[in-house]
Order: structure tokens, then sequence, then C-alpha cells
């Protein structure tokens, strides 16, 4: 899925038979929805969206790598990186 994509099918969602928004009002929201996201989770390292999952900063620490192309070894530095655990519903209705 693309950007593009969702933003088409937020916009096709009728109600009364007809579009509830423009296309730039489309976009506008579903920027807005990402740029709430991105926001909480800076903010309060956790964001979660009931039925869909959990978005949360997770801490690695470092480690010993090695340069796959000289084999030469090296140190990975600690990092954090943003980890998406699905909600049980959602899970059960991809895997199966």
């Amino acid at each position: 899925m693309t950007k593009a994509n969702l933003i088409d099918y937020v916009w096709n969602t009728r109600v009364n038979g007809r579009h509830s928004l423009t296309k730039h009002q489309t976009t506008s929201f579903v920027d807005a929805v990402f740029e709430y996201l991105s926001h909480e989770i800076r903010k309060h390292k956790r964001a979660s969206f009931p039925g869909f999952g959990t978005w949360t900063v997770k801490k690695r620490k470092a480690r010993k790598g090695r340069n796959p192309k000289t084999g030469e070894a090296i140190v990975i530095p600690a990092t954090r990186a943003i980890v998406f655990r699905p909600a049980p519903n959602l899970k059960a209705s991809v895997v199966r």
C-alpha cells in the first residue's frame, strides 16, 4: 500500500452515497493522522490504535559485528528502533 492508495481508499468512503471530503481534505487528514502518531511516539515512546496495534520504542544494545566487505570486526552502536505489535484481532485475521 502506498500513501496514494490510502488517500484514495479514505476518499472513496462514501457517506449518504457521496464523498464526504474533497481529495485535498482527505490528504490533509491522512497527513495529520500520521503526524500525530509520530508525535505520540516521540513524546511518550508509545502510540496505540485499539483494534489495530501498538508502536513502541525499543532500545537495542551495542553489539559486535563484522564488515561483510572486509571481514573486519566492528562495534555496532546502541540505537533505538520503533517496533509495531499488531492487536490480537488483526493478527488473527492475517495469520491463519
